[in-house]
């Protein structure tokens, strides 16, 4: 898929925004190079998994892929994110807030959530942190298998200004025999930030 294609977003998954909305959202990736490839599934409800996370502009990338298709998102961050001024409009975004300290109901929560909702798709960052340095934390792996979902590698290729959508990964139980298949598919890809 060329820059300036974005594919074509299938009927389960959730939906946000408007002509218009999608419009703005792909002009401003075209203007900065960016392209999105791959293919989103059929499947009602996911959890996105987005990598590296590297840099504050992630998000910024982030909502603007997401307009671009028109998918409607939910997500996971850092309490102090929803804080005044700015917590209103991560909220509207589709934003919960995990206070990192105490993270132990984050997984039943959003497990539930994902339960509740008919449509949803739930992005976290599985580094949990900007650090380069950090190792993934199996939150987002115990959320897609308390709610019985697939999870959806999604990779911010900052060299290539590429976001990269991969197969559906169905967690089989097993964390430590699973990390290192979805950690694989991330081998080579560089973050916004260097």
């Amino acid at each position: 898929m060329g820059a300036g294609r974005f594919p074509e977003l299938p009927p389960s998954l959730p939906r946000r925004g408007n002509a218009l909305s999608k419009a703005c959202a792909r002009a401003l990736l075209a203007l900065f190079g960016w392209r999105v490839d791959g293919s989103l599934p059929d499947r009602p409800k996911l959890v996105a998994i987005v990598a590296p996370h590297t840099s504050n502009w992630d998000f910024v990338l982030g909502i603007a892929v997401v307009y671009a298709l028109g998918l409607r998102v939910r997500f996971l961050g850092k309490h102090t994110l929803f804080r005044p001024p700015l917590g209103w409009l991560m909220r509207w975004l589709g934003g919960t807030p995990v206070v990192r300290e105490t993270p132990q109901g984050a997984v039943t929560d959003a497990a539930d959530m994902i339960a509740r909702e008919e449509k949803v798709l739930l992005g976290i960052a599985p580094q949990g942190t900007r650090r380069s340095s950090a190792g993934w934390r199996s939150g987002f792996y115990n959320i897609a298998l308390a709610a019985k979902v697939p999870i959806l590698p999604v990779a911010f290729d900052g060299e290539r200004k590429s976001v990269r959508l991969f197969a559906p990964f169905v967690p089989g139980g097993d964390y430590a025999a699973d990390l290192p298949k979805l950690q694989a598919l991330y081998e080579g890809v560089r973050g916004l930030k260097r």
